[in-house]
Protein backbone atom coordinates (compact mmCIF):
# COMPACT_ATOMS: atom_id res chain seq x y z
CA UNK A 1 0.00 0.00 0.00
CA UNK A 2 1.51 3.66 -0.94
CA UNK A 3 2.14 5.76 2.03
CA UNK A 4 1.12 9.04 2.26
CA UNK A 5 2.94 9.00 5.73
CA UNK A 6 6.38 8.90 4.06
CA UNK A 7 6.56 8.93 0.35
CA UNK A 8 10.47 9.12 -0.61
CA UNK A 9 12.81 6.28 0.39
CA UNK A 10 14.28 8.45 3.02
CA UNK A 11 10.86 9.29 4.70
CA UNK A 12 10.03 5.92 5.00
CA UNK A 13 13.54 4.88 6.66
CA UNK A 14 12.91 7.57 9.17
CA UNK A 15 9.56 6.62 9.37
CA UNK A 16 10.63 3.30 10.58
CA UNK A 17 13.25 4.43 13.05
CA UNK A 18 10.71 7.46 14.45
CA UNK A 19 6.91 5.98 14.12
CA UNK A 20 8.02 3.07 17.25
CA UNK A 21 8.75 6.05 19.24
CA UNK A 22 6.29 7.83 18.68
CA UNK A 23 3.21 5.34 18.87
CA UNK A 24 4.96 4.53 21.97
CA UNK A 25 4.34 7.94 23.36
CA UNK A 26 0.95 7.36 22.71
CA UNK A 27 0.77 9.78 19.88
CA UNK A 28 0.23 8.75 15.84
CA UNK A 29 2.40 9.78 12.89
CA UNK A 30 0.47 12.24 10.64
CA UNK A 31 3.27 12.94 8.06
CA UNK A 32 7.14 12.91 8.02
CA UNK A 33 8.88 14.61 5.45
CA UNK A 34 12.93 15.44 4.70
CA UNK A 35 12.85 19.04 2.67
CA UNK A 36 15.82 19.99 0.88
CA UNK A 37 17.41 23.45 0.81
CA UNK A 38 20.99 24.34 2.17
CA UNK A 39 19.87 22.96 5.56
CA UNK A 40 17.33 20.20 5.44
CA UNK A 41 14.17 20.10 6.95
CA UNK A 42 12.88 17.11 8.75
CA UNK A 43 9.16 17.84 9.03
CA UNK A 44 7.00 15.70 11.39
CA UNK A 45 3.63 15.82 12.00
CA UNK A 46 2.10 14.05 14.72
CA UNK A 47 -1.33 13.98 16.51
CA UNK A 48 -3.07 12.24 19.20
CA UNK A 49 -4.63 9.10 18.10
CA UNK A 50 -8.35 10.86 19.21
CA UNK A 51 -6.99 13.98 17.11
CA UNK A 52 -5.50 16.94 18.55
CA UNK A 53 -2.46 17.48 20.29
CA UNK A 54 -0.74 20.27 22.95
CA UNK A 55 1.98 22.56 22.45
CA UNK A 56 3.55 20.26 25.38
CA UNK A 57 2.89 17.59 23.35
CA UNK A 58 4.62 18.51 20.27
CA UNK A 59 7.85 19.34 22.60
CA UNK A 60 8.24 15.93 24.32
CA UNK A 61 8.19 14.49 20.60
CA UNK A 62 10.57 17.17 19.81
CA UNK A 63 12.91 15.89 22.64
CA UNK A 64 12.38 11.92 21.73
CA UNK A 65 12.75 12.43 18.12
CA UNK A 66 15.84 14.39 19.05
CA UNK A 67 17.37 12.27 20.96
CA UNK A 68 16.65 9.13 18.92
CA UNK A 69 18.40 11.45 15.70
CA UNK A 70 21.52 12.10 17.53
CA UNK A 71 21.71 8.08 18.47
CA UNK A 72 21.28 6.80 15.43
CA UNK A 73 22.67 9.51 12.80
CA UNK A 74 20.22 8.71 10.33
CA UNK A 75 20.81 11.83 8.19
CA UNK A 76 24.80 13.16 7.18
CA UNK A 77 24.25 16.46 7.40
CA UNK A 78 23.33 19.20 9.58
CA UNK A 79 19.27 19.41 9.41
CA UNK A 80 16.68 21.35 11.41
CA UNK A 81 13.81 19.41 13.46
CA UNK A 82 9.99 21.06 12.96
CA UNK A 83 7.21 18.66 14.97
CA UNK A 84 3.83 20.35 14.20
CA UNK A 85 0.18 19.14 14.62
CA UNK A 86 -1.01 18.56 10.80
CA UNK A 87 -3.16 22.09 10.81
CA UNK A 88 -6.68 23.05 9.88
CA UNK A 89 -5.99 22.56 6.33
CA UNK A 90 -4.46 18.89 7.10
CA UNK A 91 -2.96 16.71 4.69
CA UNK A 92 -4.77 13.29 4.89
CA UNK A 93 -2.15 9.76 4.73
CA UNK A 94 -3.98 7.63 6.01
CA UNK A 95 -6.87 5.63 4.68
CA UNK A 96 -8.86 6.29 8.21
CA UNK A 97 -8.50 9.99 7.64
CA UNK A 98 -11.00 9.75 4.59
CA UNK A 99 -13.40 8.48 7.12
CA UNK A 100 -12.61 10.88 9.70
CA UNK A 101 -13.00 14.02 6.91
CA UNK A 102 -15.99 12.28 5.62
CA UNK A 103 -18.19 15.44 4.16
CA UNK A 104 -15.70 17.32 4.58
CA UNK A 105 -14.23 19.21 1.10
CA UNK A 106 -10.46 17.86 -0.14
CA UNK A 107 -7.83 18.14 -2.67
CA UNK A 108 -6.69 14.93 -4.36
CA UNK A 109 -4.14 14.27 -6.50
CA UNK A 110 -3.15 10.88 -8.37
CA UNK A 111 -0.20 9.55 -9.00
CA UNK A 112 -1.36 8.86 -12.61
CA UNK A 113 -3.92 9.67 -14.79
CA UNK A 114 -7.60 9.22 -14.18
CA UNK A 115 -9.80 9.85 -17.07
CA UNK A 116 -7.46 12.58 -18.42
CA UNK A 117 -6.91 14.39 -15.09
CA UNK A 118 -5.07 14.10 -11.48
CA UNK A 119 -6.65 16.63 -9.76
CA UNK A 120 -9.70 16.23 -7.85
CA UNK A 121 -11.44 18.13 -5.48
CA UNK A 122 -14.46 17.78 -4.07
CA UNK A 123 -16.40 16.30 -0.67
CA UNK A 124 -15.17 13.45 1.03
CA UNK A 125 -17.60 10.50 1.44
CA UNK A 126 -15.59 8.08 2.87
CA UNK A 127 -14.43 4.93 2.05
CA UNK A 128 -15.03 1.84 0.29
CA UNK A 129 -12.59 -1.17 1.04
CA UNK A 130 -9.15 0.78 -0.43
CA UNK A 131 -11.19 3.09 -2.37
CA UNK A 132 -11.73 6.99 -1.13
CA UNK A 133 -14.62 7.87 -2.39
CA UNK A 134 -15.07 11.60 -3.10
CA UNK A 135 -18.14 13.62 -4.61
CA UNK A 136 -17.01 15.97 -7.50
CA UNK A 137 -18.80 18.22 -10.05
CA UNK A 138 -18.87 16.97 -13.06
CA UNK A 139 -20.34 19.36 -15.62
CA UNK A 140 -22.73 20.43 -13.30
CA UNK A 141 -23.70 17.44 -11.94
CA UNK A 142 -22.83 15.73 -8.52
CA UNK A 143 -20.83 12.31 -9.18
CA UNK A 144 -19.09 10.21 -6.74
CA UNK A 145 -16.25 8.56 -7.63
CA UNK A 146 -13.62 6.22 -6.33
CA UNK A 147 -10.07 6.78 -6.15
CA UNK A 148 -8.11 3.49 -5.42
CA UNK A 149 -5.81 4.73 -2.19
CA UNK A 150 -2.31 3.69 -3.72
CA UNK A 151 -2.91 6.02 -6.81
CA UNK A 152 -2.93 9.06 -4.42
CA UNK A 153 -0.12 11.12 -4.36
CA UNK A 154 -1.03 14.18 -2.06
CA UNK A 155 -4.78 14.38 -0.05
CA UNK A 156 -5.34 17.22 1.76
CA UNK A 157 -8.71 19.10 3.42
CA UNK A 158 -9.58 22.10 1.67
CA UNK A 159 -10.08 25.46 3.83
CA UNK A 160 -13.60 26.00 4.12
CA UNK A 161 -15.81 27.82 6.36
CA UNK A 162 -17.54 24.43 7.70
CA UNK A 163 -14.10 22.95 8.37
CA UNK A 164 -12.65 25.96 10.69
CA UNK A 165 -16.29 26.19 12.04
CA UNK A 166 -15.56 22.93 13.04
CA UNK A 167 -12.41 23.17 14.34
CA UNK A 168 -13.11 25.99 16.62
CA UNK A 169 -16.39 23.94 17.60
CA UNK A 170 -13.42 20.70 18.51
CA UNK A 171 -11.13 23.07 20.27
CA UNK A 172 -14.37 24.48 22.51
CA UNK A 173 -15.41 20.61 23.33
CA UNK A 174 -11.73 20.28 24.60
CA UNK A 175 -11.43 23.43 26.94
CA UNK A 176 -9.15 24.95 24.51
CA UNK A 177 -10.59 28.21 23.73
CA UNK A 178 -12.53 29.97 26.92
CA UNK A 179 -15.48 32.26 25.25
CA UNK A 180 -15.45 34.76 28.77
CA UNK A 181 -12.39 36.30 26.82
CA UNK A 182 -14.37 37.70 24.52
CA UNK A 183 -17.03 38.68 26.75
CA UNK A 184 -16.26 42.80 26.42
CA UNK A 185 -15.03 43.93 23.70
CA UNK A 186 -13.50 47.30 24.00
CA UNK A 187 -14.29 49.74 21.76
CA UNK A 188 -11.11 51.89 20.04
CA UNK A 189 -11.76 55.26 19.08
CA UNK A 190 -9.50 57.44 17.21
CA UNK A 191 -9.69 61.26 17.17
CA UNK A 192 -11.09 62.94 14.12
CA UNK A 193 -9.08 65.09 12.26
CA UNK A 194 -10.37 68.36 10.57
Amino acid sequence: MTDLVAKAAIDRKLADLLRPVIEGMGYELVRLRLMGGNTPTLQIMAEKPEGGIEVDDLAEINTAVSAIMDVEDPIEDNYNLEVSSPGIDRPLTRLKDFDAWNGYVAKLETAELIDGRKRFKGTLMGTEGDEVLIEIDNQGEAVTIGLTFDLLAEAKLAMTDELITEMLRQRKAAGQIDETQFDEIQEITGSEED
